[in-house]
């Protein structure tokens, strides 16, 4: 009987997390460093179950381990940080890459350890590739980004 509840609430968690897609939505923890750099639906889960079944991410956030800031604040990447601030200045973001300059670009620069005018003039270049649509997310838009500044 265990087995079967198992079963299902697994098959309904992947069920639910179909469409999730992010860079990183594991957060800190061992399993995160386990799983670092690996992309997809299962590096995640098993990241995820790790940090749950161990007790890491508690841990490393009670104790600023295994990648995790007691303070809150975002470690363990430029990708994280971009999305981050991406998700919170999207819409400025995209009129400051429609112009090609702007404080969210100059602020972007800092945080990727870019030339400002570049990320500006390739944004700008770009746009259309970065923001695809009217409705596009954050994690679209970050991954775009990062391709376009890879070229």
């Amino acid at each position: 009987m265990k087995k079967l509840i198992l079963a299902s609430v697994f098959g309904s968690a992947m069920m639910f997390s179909a469409g999730a897609y992010a860079i990183d939505s594991t957060g800190c923890g061992l399993g995160s460093m386990a799983w670092r750099g690996q992309s997809g639906r299962v590096p995640q889960i098993l990241a995820a179950t790790t940090n749950g079944s161990f007790g890491t991410q508690t841990f490393g956030i009670t104790f600023g381990t295994s990648g995790c800031d007691p303070n809150g604040r975002i470690t363990g990447g430029t990708q994280k940080m971009v999305l981050a601030f991406i998700e919170n200045n999207m819409e400025q973001y995209a009129m400051d890459a429609a112009r090609g300059e702007g404080e969210t670009i100059d602020t972007l620069a800092g945080i990727m350890n870019v030339d400002s005018k570049t990320l500006g003039e390739k944004s700008q270049q770009n746009f259309a590739f970065i923001f695809p649509s009217q409705n596009a997310d954050a994690v679209d838009v970050t991954l775009a980004l990062f391709e376009v500044m890879k070229a």
